[in-house]
């Protein structure tokens, strides 16, 4: 009987999407023409129940195609929603993914770019208009006043070469970011400033391979400070977890190294013609744009992250609307107001830096080009890497920095002249901490939620 009355409603259901008309703009619920492209096409899609329920799709059967993807293009992204080939004859529905276009979409962009400016005149007002906007797009424009209070740090900690301490900033009344400052064992004279973010991999400053580049940088003779992303680390003190995927992540985060700089720059020790930022993924899409919009940033190592066609899936990386400037931008036209300061890229073949020694690579060269300065952007291209700041690409970082800030690398080189990171000493994630174990040294004038953060920024939409 239950058979029966399936087939019987299936009969109904498709007597009535045959039965539509203009009239009805040929309206059918998403989920039957998901099971009918299922059915037409022999293939297998999977999805959540929440996607696609209360879904209807107008002039539905009219966006069918003999190509079965082209059909899935058609039908869902009238629904903001997009999908991924996962088998032979399986595919997985996912939200739209904005941030994400083709690679033919992406070098078509910067085709398109390439015509807007063809000297340093024409290619300094467009970048002078991106900067403003970009400002503006961040509710940075004007940059908030700093708090008075000064950064809250913990006793320093002695190593082979280098120093640890942990320290705190106030970027906005109550917003606190903490970090890890490593700094050479012995200092003569000005040393240079690195800023070294970091994207989403676990664990993130506690981590093993950010400890081994921040202590290696020391070892070298730079200061090297490592900080939190917003709602990681201990900034999970104040906000949740979710919290990073909103969209003032993106906002704190840039402000985050306006206000380490303001202070790393101060200083004594601390050389302002020598001062470098080098982060991967996410930390990679935050040293591009900090180098855009910050002139005291020389020199820059974005690290698995200049794509084309890729602006970053993460509201920290693309929340605020940066990448719509100038009527569409992306970031290795945002990598390019770098120029004419030095710049590494380094990529590999297994993300979507795979393409950019032929597509995102020439574009920069022509950019550093107009200056006559083709010299002074490099490409470190790693095609069986995959996704990470790996000991190879961390080598690339140390050799870039000790060539154009005159540094000796003996110190990170074992007897063969080959990279040696062993006497960097890992410590445990609590050792990073600034405010304890369990975050009893919090200020008791830290805010709690993303609901407070918000108010700090009204009335500056």
């Amino acid at each position: 009987m239950h058979k029966l009355f399936y087939i019987l409603c299936c009969l109904l259901i498709w007597v009535d999407s045959r039965s539509q008309t203009s009239d009805d703009a040929y309206r059918e619920p998403l989920k039957q023409v998901l099971t009918e492209i299922e059915s037409q096409y022999g293939i297998k899609i999977r999805y959540s129940d929440g996607m696609v329920n209360d879904h209807w799709v107008t002039y539905a059967r009219w966006r069918f195609r003999p190509d079965v993807e082209k059909t899935l293009t058609n039908v869902l992204a009238s629904q903001d929603l997009s999908f991924s080939k996962t088998g032979d004859k399986s595919y997985k529905i996912s939200a739209y993914q904005y941030h994400l276009k083709t690679v033919e979409e992406g070098k078509a962009q910067l085709e398109y770019l390439s015509t807007l400016y063809n000297d340093v005149a024409s290619w300094e007002k467009r970048k002078t208009e991106l900067r403003a906007c970009m400002y503006e797009a961040l509710q940075l424009s004007p940059i908030p006043p700093a708090p008075a209070s000064k950064p809250i740090t913990t006793p320093v900690r002695k190593m082979d070469g280098y120093t640890v301490e942990n320290i705190a900033f106030e970027v906005l009344p109550g917003v606190y970011t903490c970090a890890s400052l490593y700094k050479p064992a012995k200092i003569k004279g000005k040393i240079p400033v690195v800023l070294c973010p970091d994207g989403h991999w676990e664990k993130h400053r506690y981590r093993a391979d950010c400890q081994y580049r921040c202590a290696s940088l020391a070892r070298m003779g730079c200061m090297a400070i490592s900080y939190d992303l917003f709602a990681w680390g201990e900034s999970l003190l104040q906000f949740k977890t979710e919290d990073h995927r909103r969209s003032l992540a993106m906002t704190v985060q840039t402000l985050n190294a306006f206000r380490i700089l303001d202070y790393m720059l101060k200083l004594k020790e601390a050389d302002t013609s020598r001062v470098a930022i080098s982060g991967g993924s996410g930390g990679g899409s935050h040293t591009m744009l900090v180098t855009a919009l910050d002139d005291r940033i020389k020199l820059s190592v974005p690290v698995v992250m200049v794509s084309s066609y890729h602006s970053g899936g993460c509201p920290c990386e693309s929340g605020m609307p940066v990448h719509l400037c100038g009527n569409g931008t992306n970031n290795v036209e945002i990598a390019a107001m770098a120029a004419p300061r030095p710049q590494l890229v380094i990529s590999d073949g297994g993300d979507w830096t795979a393409h950019v020694p032929e597509i995102e690579f020439p574009f920069l060269q022509k950019m550093y080009g107009y200056y006559g300065k083709t010299d002074q952007v490099e490409n470190v291209h790693l095609p069986q890497e995959k996704h990470d700041y790996g000991i190879n690409k961390r080598t690339a970082l140390y050799e870039f920095i000790g060539k154009h800030f005159h540094l000796d690398l003996s110190a990170v080189k074992d007897k063969t002249g080959k990279i040696d990171e062993s006497k960097v000493t890992i410590e445990p994630e609590n050792a990073l901490y600034v405010f304890g174990d369990h975050g009893e040294k919090l200020p008791v004038n830290a805010i709690h939620g993303y609901d407070q953060l918000k108010v700090l920024f009204e009335g500056k939409k």
